[in-house]
Order: structure tokens, then C-alpha cells, then sequence
């Protein structure tokens, strides 16, 4: 498929991505194993063997995976961008993907609520309400419409995590803390962005003060040996849930700074867009971002005036931590 020129505007190129497949009647398991990896991606059917997500560079690259799985299998997979102008309209494939969600948020809510009722949260494990956190979170990360049912399960995991022991959430042990030697090659996609540009500032700074940085495109590419993906598709440090990889790396190293969760907060809505934190500041900084990235179409010279921005957020926040 031709890639769009940058010229192109979003309703030239349409607002969705549409995977039409084909798949062989043997080995069995192909179709099964097919329908498990666009259900995990979030993908909905708007007819048979055709599928559809909100078009973004992410979403492009889970079909081109799950094409690239039928086609491995000896079937037939294509991906293309669309925008309907007839039958289906966005309103209509929005609620498909509301309706998939709002299932979802449902049945995460019967089995929470089993668990912790009638009692609260008295004989509930740190063990189950860790499970029902990440089912949540990976629900959140394909609710790309706001299903209903979204904040009553937020609210209700919130709270049965609120009782329980700080013991027992694995996200605060600190032994969970990962090491590793210094002066390792991070690699990542090309043309970074916020989370991407915030992350590297964060690993040369926090993590791997040697560290050095590798730009590759987003399929295809095989990592050496010794070599630390991040932000990037089966990434050693990527998005899990409805966490960006920056905040990711905070917990994977037990970062445990209140400046630079502070920063984290700021990369999660810009790179989410879920408005989850709404801090102040966030506004401001996505705008410079943007500029930064239009004015410089170099990855490195990306990573080097954005270290220079978040070293200074990151000092704004630790100097005045309120």
C-alpha cells in the first residue's frame, strides 16, 4: 500500500484502518489464533473478514503484524486507510467499538464485585485486585471512545487498591527494581515524539548515563545482541496498560522520584490523550513539543533539545514539589 504524502490532509486519508483477510480453512488453529490477536488489539468486525481501528501510526502497525501472522499462515491479509461514504458512517463504527468496551468494562465489574462483596475488601489478595489492575488497564488501552462503564470500574479498582496493605501492590515493591550495566544501545522507532524523546532524556539521565540511541523503523527490525528496545512494538520497555513507557520505565527501574512522577504525568496525557492527570502544565509543553518536532526532523537533534526541556520541567517539579 502507498504510503500518504505529508500533503494529504486526515479527511483525504480517512479516519480508519480496515484489515481484509482471508484465511485457510487448515491448520485449524490459524483462525482462532487470528481472532485472538485482533481481539487483543482492540480491532472490531464491521462485516465478515474485514476489521477496523481508529487509524493511527500504533494501530497500523498491530495489523501489519497480525497481517504479516495470516500471511506466515498462507493466507491473505490487506490494510488499508479508509473514510466511508456510504452505508456505515464514523458514528456507527464508533459504537461498535463502545459497545465492544463497554462488555469488557462489564465483566471486569461482576468479577470485581464478586471478589469484594459483601465483604469489601476483608479476605480480598493483593494477588486478585493486581489481576483486576491489569485487566483494567489493558481494557482502558483499547477503549478508544470512552465506553460507558470506564470510570465505575476505574473507581471500583481504585478503591479496592485504596484498602489494601502498600504491601501487597506489587507496583510500589521495590524489589522489583531492574539493573543493568552501563552504556547499552536503546533502540526505538524513527521520528520520535513525546514519549519516545521524554523516555530517552530519562534512561541517559536516570538509567544509563552512557547510554546511546538507535533509530530503526517500526517493522522489521531484528535487535543485536545486548541491545535495549523501548517505545516500540515487543519492546523490552514499551506501553502496558494504560501506562506510557516513560511512566514504565519509572516502575520497571524503581524510580521512585516525586519530580519525575510529576514528569511522567504530563507525558502520559500528551502521549494518551486521556486527560488523566490534567496537569497544568501539559498544554504548554505538548505545544513545544510540537514545535520542536516540526522544526527538527532529526531524531538526534530531537533527543537533544527535548533532554534539554525536560531537564528543566523535571528541576521546575523538584524545586517546588507541590
Amino acid at each position: 500500500m502507498p504510503t500518504p504524502t505529508n500533503d494529504q490532509s486526515d479527511e483525504a486519508r480517512g479516519r480508519w484502518l480496515l484489515l481484509f483477510h482471508q484465511i485457510p480453512p487448515k491448520p485449524a488453529y490459524l483462525r482462532v489464533k487470528i481472532g485472538r490477536s485482533l481481539q487483543g488489539i482492540g480491532a472490531v468486525p464491521i462485516k465478515n473478514a474485514v476489521y477496523a481501528l481508529p487509524r493511527s501510526e500504533d494501530a497500523l502497525e498491530s495489523f501489519q503484524w497480525v497481517a504479516r501472522e495470516i500471511v506466515d499462515g498462507r493466507g491473505e491479509a490487506h490494510v488499508v486507510e479508509a473514510r466511508f461514504v456510504e452505508g456505515f458512517g464514523d458514528a456507527q463504527i464508533e459504537q461498535l467499538f463502545r459497545t465492544a468496551r463497554g462488555a469488557d468494562y462489564a465483566a471486569l465489574l461482576k468479577e470485581a464485585q464478586r471478589l469484594g462483596a459483601p465483604r469489601g475488601s476483608k479476605g480480598l489478595t493483593g494477588t486478585e485486585v493486581a489481576r483486576l489492575r491489569k485487566w483494567l488497564d489493558e481494557i482502558v488501552k483499547l477503549d478508544f471512545f470512552a465506553a460507558s462503564g470506564r470510570q465505575t470500574a476505574q473507581a471500583l479498582v481504585a478503591r479496592l487498591e485504596k484498602r489494601m496493605e502498600p504491601s501487597t501492590d506489587p507496583r510500589k515493591n521495590a524489589g522489583n527494581k531492574t539493573a543493568i550495566t552501563e552504556g547499552r544501545t536503546w533502540v526505538t522507532r524513527t521520528g520520535v515524539k513525546i514519549d519516545r524523546i521524554a523516555s530517552a532524556w530519562l534512561i541517559q539521565s536516570f538509567i544509563d548515563r552512557r547510554a546511546s540511541f538507535k533509530f530503526v523503523p517500526s517493522q522489521g527490525y531484528k535487535p543485536l545482541p545486548g541491545e535495549l528496545r523501548f517505545d516500540m512494538f515487543e519492546a523490552e520497555y514499551t506501553h502496558e496498560g494504560d501506562r506510557c513507557s516513560f511512566e514504565v520505565l519509572l516502575q520497571r527501574f524503581g524510580l521512585d522520584d516525586p519530580a519525575l512522577r510529576q514528569v511522567a504525568e504530563v507525558v502520559h496525557d500528551i502521549d494518551l490523550k486521556d486527560g488523566k492527570y490534567g496537569r497544568p502544565e501539559t498544554a504548554g509543553i505538548e505545544r513545544l513539543i510540537e514545535g520542536l518536532v516540526a522544526g527538527n526532523p532529526d531524531d538526534e537533534q530531537r533527543l537533544a533539545l527535548g533532554a534539554t526541556l525536560f531537564a528543566s520541567l523535571y528541576q521546575s517539579f523538584h524545586a517546588s514539589p507541590a
